[in-house]
């Protein structure tokens, strides 16, 4: 990664230095930032579904701890970026770094990325938000509504307060569907499936199990999966994995990989910089070139057809499935 400058605003081709100019509780211990260049500069333009990785603070161990948060404001030519953080009391910790943040803060950040963006092409849009899942979902729905495209909005959480809810109601009007328990959305959404116009593209995020139920759903309802895209929370339920050993081919170095240590961690203690930003298996940028070895891939950024070759992983996340792995580094 570029390393930032002095400037405020746009430092590189690669990095924001942004400040915190205001900060809402909305519910449920979801945390909106809103973020501005230090000079009130226009920031880039992004596409619906973009997230942001943000640098928050340091690990115990001293390693860089950034997180990937999905991008809930407007994306032309944006005067700020939002972002909404939901309090994880059992995660790395940087929801608590960003839920502790005071306004006026800098923080630096990557420019947009986008892997969850929405097909131009297709005849109809239905969203489906699972909790803070709600994030991505709503910047697709605010775009939908803006170039008047076609789309419905199917939107679950838990509890008696939804992040978002009232700006999506001012957004979708009737196109809006809410329900207050997985129970209501799978009695819709079974019907739903069935009767969408063709050329319909589904996009769903939230949590894992909800997501591979409603893929499992429209798969069974005879959708082809290449119109079925989702957006899982970078991260979560990763075990720690298998010991195994990485070899280097260009050096001929081997190292050991502890069970919970990824092999960026190692490469890193071993003096071996790898680029890399989220550190959760979203941005792809510590995609490193497999020689030989089975990879576990764990990454939420490289498609099926590339997991199938295994000539590359991401060094943050994913793991050898046997004992051993060349690298070509």
């Amino acid at each position: 990664m570029t390393a930032t400058t002095d400037a405020p605003g746009v430092t590189d081709t690669k990095s924001l230095t942004l400040v915190l100019t205001e900060a809402t509780m909305l519910c449920g211990g979801v945390r909106s930032l809103r973020l501005e260049s230090a000079d009130g500069s226009t920031l880039p333009s992004f596409t619906p579904g973009s997230h942001l990785v943000l640098d928050c603070g340091t690990t115990p161990q001293g390693m860089p701890r950034r997180n990937s948060y999905s991008m809930t404001g407007p994306e032309l030519e944006p005067d700020h970026y939002c972002v909404s953080v939901q309090l994880d009391r059992g995660g790395r910790g940087g929801s608590r770094w960003i839920h502790d943040l005071e306004i006026g803060t800098s923080i630096r950040t990557s420019r947009p990325r986008s892997v969850f963006a929405p097909v131009l092409t297709a005849r109809h849009h239905l969203l489906i938000a699972g909790g803070i899942g709600v994030t991505p979902i709503l910047s697709h729905a605010r775009a939908a509504a803006q170039w008047g495209r076609s789309f419905t909005v199917l939107y679950v959480w838990r509890g008696t307060d939804a992040a978002h809810l009232a700006e999506l109601r001012e957004l979708c009007g009737s196109r809006l569907h809410v329900f207050s328990s997985r129970q209501e959305l799978w009695a819709h959404l079974g019907p739903a499936l069935l009767k969408q116009p063709l050329g319909t593209h589904l996009y769903t995020c939230g949590p894992s199990a909800m997501i591979d139920a409603v893929e499992g759903a429209a798969k069974a309802a005879g959708w082809p999966s290449a119109r079925i895209h989702y957006e899982r929370f970078g991260g979560v339920g990763l075990d720690p994995g298998q010991p195994f050993t990485v070899a280097l081919r260009g050096s001929g170095q081997e190292f050991d990989v502890p069970s919970g240590t990824s092999v960026l961690e190692t490469l890193e203690q071993h003096g071996i910089t790898i680029p890399n930003l989220c550190r959760q298996g979203v941005c792809g940028e510590c995609r490193i070139p497999v020689a030989d070895g089975s990879v576990a891939h764990r990454d939420l950024y490289l498609t099926d057809e590339e997991k199938s070759h295994g000539t590359s992983m991401m060094a943050c996340v994913s793991r050898a499935e046997g004992s051993r792995l060349e690298l070509n580094l």
